[in-house]
Formats: C-alpha cells, sequence, structure tokens
C-alpha cells in the first residue's frame, strides 16, 4: 500500500477531525452524531469504498 500526503488549506478559524473506518455504518453513526450534537453544523464526510468501483462518497 503507499501512503501520501497531502496539505490540507484550512480557515484559521475551523475544526477539523480526520478519521478512518472500514464499515459506511460507521461513517453513517458519525454524520448522525454530529447532526444531533451541533445545531446547524456545517461538516463535510467522505467515504472511500473498498468494493465495486472503489467511489469516494461525500456530502
Amino acid at each position: 500500500m503507499e501512503l501520501i500526503s497531502i496539505k490540507i488549506d484550512a480557515p484559521p478559524d475551523s475544526n477539523i477531525a480526520l478519521g478512518q473506518t472500514h464499515f459506511i455504518k460507521t461513517a453513517e453513526d458519525l454524520y448522525e452524531s454530529l447532526i444531533t450534537s451541533v445545531p446547524g453544523i456545517k461538516f463535510e464526510l467522505a467515504f472511500c469504498q473498498a468494493s465495486g468501483k472503489c467511489l469516494i462518497r461525500w456530502e
């Protein structure tokens, strides 16, 4: 497996949480936790599909 690093240009007043999971259910759980915990939260969530066409899904 090749690991690469990328630069994340985030606004100075932003908070960033990065994580990794193998299951789409975990990504759904994270989404539900965020929207129910912080009213009006603005965030993006991405999931890299591990089977089929190996798509990257994001909202």
